[in-house]
């Protein structure tokens, strides 16, 4: 099997995840790296300095190869940032003859008339929030994330008979210059590029792991340095990804603002804060200036989800990202009034992921010692890799025609 590479290219972080998938369907986690991106390398979670980015890159592939003394034959690379476009589209329609079987071709059909009119959706966004009316958006990530005949819901439509068809496609689109940017650094770094896949859709594929059919309901927050990116899962199917540009960094910047310091310092003491290292005055000034910026990101959580319309969100709410680390942070959520004003049925619960809980992996104990909630996002992408590679990760499982039908 090959071994694919997970290449999280983060606004304070680049992080690399070295594995093996096995026949099974788990992934052995040979090693991983991580390196820390230069000052203005990255710009709302996407790439603005090439090559600063191919140096940090090129620091984390070397660290994590040299652990197992092997290159990857293939990488997948994720992307985020405020211009990722990623939501669901609803289909329904009648077929003209109720008693012939559904064929590929007629799902293929249906699924191409979807991501198109998606694609247009995402490309008028795109161009009213840039102001660039000639800018063009790749299709990154497409699935199916619920389809019923006649009322009955199934994994599989292809063979079966019926006359009304509903179906719900999640597409998630990026703008061209930034996926152009990492097949740059990719080329320059000479890594085989698999696929690039966006990050919060890349999270999901880590919980759901090698369960085509799991009914995992959730949202998954990944709290970086420059973004927070958010995603939707019911039933095992991704139902939207959201990003808005406020991540680690802004509460770094929100301290030395507050305290006078610069931006070194003020990180420093953002640290110091959760590891009891700061004396009672610092402490709280410290902490004063972390809630003052919380305010403000919690209003972009709820800009994020207002407009989900598919019933009650899921209570479950997984923390990842070199963010999520911080404990003010993660009692907002807990404890605040902040989700009354969304589809909630109860107060949501909140925790950070835990990695030695996800499903279908095989943990390199000697060269995956820093293994956290932060690297979820590249253990992800390396699933999305196992997808890209067999369309599904059983290649004889009901679902496995229909997903390839999906790769892009």
């Amino acid at each position: 099997m090959s071994t694919i590479l997970g290449l999280d290219i983060g606004t304070e972080f680049v992080k690399a995840v070295l594995a093996k998938p096995n026949k099974k369907g788990d992934l052995e986690i040979l090693a991983t790296a991580k390196s820390h991106q230069r000052e203005g390398s990255m710009h709302a979670g996407a790439i603005s300095d090439i090559s600063a980015v191919i140096s940090t890159c090129e620091e984390a592939l070397v660290e994590v190869e040299d652990k197992v003394g092997e290159r990857a034959d293939l990488t997948v690379v994720g992307i985020a940032g405020e211009l990722i476009k990623g939501n669901t589209t609803s289909v329904k329609y009648t077929r003209k003859n109720p008693n012939l079987p559904i064929s590929e071709a007629e799902m293929e059909e249906v699924i191409k008339k979807v991501q198109q009119k998606a694609g247009e959706v995402a490309k008028k966004t795109v161009a009213l929030e840039t102001g660039n009316e000639n800018v063009e958006v790749r299709l990154i990530n497409s699935a199916i994330v619920s389809l019923t005949i006649d009322g009955y819901k199934i994994s599989n439509p292809i063979g079966f008979k019926g006359a009304d068809v509903a179906i719900l496609i999640y597409t998630a689109f990026a703008p061209m210059i930034h996926v152009a940017a990492i097949e740059k650094v990719c080329a320059e770094l000479n890594l085989d590029l698999l696929t690039v896949a966006v990050e919060p859709f890349a999270i999901c594929r880590a919980c759901l792991g090698d369960d085509l059919d799991s009914n995992f309901s959730g949202i998954v927050m990944d709290i970086g340095g420059g973004t927070t990116d958010i995603a939707v899962v019911d039933d095992g199917g991704v139902e939207c990804t959201k990003m808005f540009s406020i991540g680690g960094r802004s509460f770094t910047h929100q301290i030395a603002e507050s305290l006078g310091v610069d931006f070194a310092t003020a990180e420093a003491y953002k640290l110091d804060y959760d590891s009891g290292n700061l004396d009672d005055g610092l402490k709280s000034k410290v902490e004063t200036a972390i809630s003052r910026n919380l305010s403000v990101w919690l209003t972009g959580v709820e800009v994020a989800l207002e407009d989900y319309n598919s019933g009650s969100l899921p209570r479950s709410v997984m923390l990842c990202g070199g963010g999520a680390g911080l404990s003010l942070l993660q009692e907002k959520l807990a404890m605040s009034d902040w989700y009354t004003r969304l589809p909630f049925s109860r107060r949501p619960v909140i925790h950070l992921i835990d990695i030695s809980e996800l499903p279908n992996l095989i943990i390199n104990d000697e060269n995956a010692i820093n293994l956290d909630y932060s690297f979820a996002t590249a253990l992800g992408l390396i699933r999305v890799g196992v997808d890209t590679l067999a369309g599904a990760p059983k290649e004889n499982s009901l679902k496995a025609k229909l997903d390839k039908l999906l790769l892009n």
